[in-house]
């Protein structure tokens, strides 16, 4: 069952297959607009948690749907200012199907209010931080693989939503090796690396059908598709409808999952490029395993990944460093808060995916939340375009950063 967050949270990923790119600008615009739109809720609804950004004196008649309408749709043109969505014609769609009035007008005011309060809470964050970056040239070291530079280097040091400071939920590095030449040359990473090199080359005779299906079922790397954050908030709708929840419970629950997420890109980022790993791609590696000192690696001049474009035919890893996976800590966050949310792990639900290279319509069905993050994380070596560490490792730092989320953020009035 619909209502005006899950109708706004709709535009928002109408947006984000509109504009593309990387998951951190995504997360970060889906935190603000959720967050502003649970402010305005929680302004006029009985309020039983406390608010993200700012209380708005409200008369207790005042729209709530006018005041989600509103705060989404401020939140959106301003992060937002190129998209050819026509913002003002879904705002004026969803006003003016109710009935005119100064409850409508009251709405519109706390709504704003709330936009407005985000607006300035979120200046200077960082987000707009392009200081190059220039990327190694030594064995283990990420380089471009042909998809584009480095994206969002800075991300890692964008100011946190919920978290105190990044480093609290930093990964250890890749098998406890604090040098990169001995991690390259360990076991560890000759495991990883013959592992991803057999299931995730694109031909590979060695990954089943299902295999394959995990793979881009869980990807949606591609422009046009709702990204891996539109992902999570697709499931996090799917599960909304099973429980029945309504506009209140959404705007808390959608706030929550947008926050977890937001704050996990940083996570990742901040792995990736924040510490002196920013390790490799697995097709980097495979191409230059002569460097590695490893002699249980070999080089394949021929492997490609799995992950592809269809429109083009061209395989690509994503352009950013491999370890930690974007997809896994974002999945290992979003999937714990959905866990303490509705209190068990225990869900079972079935989703979609927008990845272009599998048939319209395609699903997954998952009994439990850590089972679908744990998937999510899995699929990436599948796909080629990760270690499995780097899932392991996003999807513990991201699950300890859902329960923080969800102890810490929008907690009840006098907890």
């Amino acid at each position: 069952m619909s209502d005006a967050i899950t109708r706004w949270n709709d535009v928002l990923l109408e947006v984000v297959r509109q504009v593309g790119g990387p998951p951190g600008p995504i997360a970060r615009a889906g935190a603000m607009m959720h967050a502003a739109t649970y402010d305005a809720v929680n302004s006029i609804a009985p309020s039983t948690h406390k608010p993200y950004a700012v209380s708005v004196p409200a008369v207790p008649t005042a729209s709530l749907d006018a005041a989600v309408a509103y705060a989404a749709h401020d939140i959106l043109a301003a992060v937002f200012p190129a998209t050819t969505v026509p913002l003002g014609a879904r705002l004026s769609a969803a006003v003016n199907v109710l009935p005119a009035g100064p409850d409508v007008e009251a709405g519109k005011v706390v709504g704003k209010a709330a936009a407005a309060a985000m607006l300035v809470r979120r200046r200077g964050d960082g987000a707009d931080d392009n200081t190059p970056y220039v990327h190694g040239t030594q064995p283990g070291d990420w380089r471009p693989t042909g998809s584009g530079p480095a994206a969002n280097p800075n991300w890692g040091n964008v100011r946190p939503f919920v978290m105190p400071h990044v480093q609290a939920f930093r990964p250890p590095r890749p098998g406890g090796y604090a040098d990169k030449a001995e991690m390259l040359a360990s076991t560890e990473y000759a495991a990883q690396f013959n592992e991803v090199k057999k299931l995730g080359r694109f031909n590979s005779s060695s990954r089943t059908p299902e295999q394959t299906e995990i793979a881009f079922f869980w990807a949606n790397d591609l422009d046009k598709t709702f990204k891996p954050p539109g992902h999570l908030f697709a499931i996090t709708k799917v599960v909304s409808a099973l429980k029945g929840l309504d506009v209140v419970q959404n705007a808390r629950l959608f706030a929550l999952v947008a926050l977890a997420m937001a704050d996990a890109v940083i996570v990742a980022w901040d792995a990736k490029y924040d510490t002196s790993l920013d390790l490799w791609r697995p097709e980097s590696a495979i191409a230059k395993a002569d460097t590695d000192g490893n002699p249980a690696t070999c080089t394949d001049a021929k492997w490609k990944p799995l992950s592809k474009d269809p429109e083009t035919g061209k395989r690509f890893s994503p352009p950013f460093p491999a370890y930690v996976s974007g997809h896994a800590t974002l999945g290992g966050a979003g999937m714990a808060v959905l866990r303490r949310f509705f209190g068990t792990d225990n869900v079972a639900f079935t989703v979609g995916t927008e990845d272009p290279n599998l048939p319209a319509g395609v699903t997954r069905t998952y009994n439990s939340f850590t089972e679908a993050a744990r998937e999510n994380a899995r699929s990436r070596v599948y796909l080629g375009v990760h270690f499995q560490w780097d899932g392991d490792h996003g999807f513990i730092s991201g699950n300890a950063l859902g329960d923080y989320v969800a102890d810490r953020a929008l907690a009840p009035v006098g907890g």
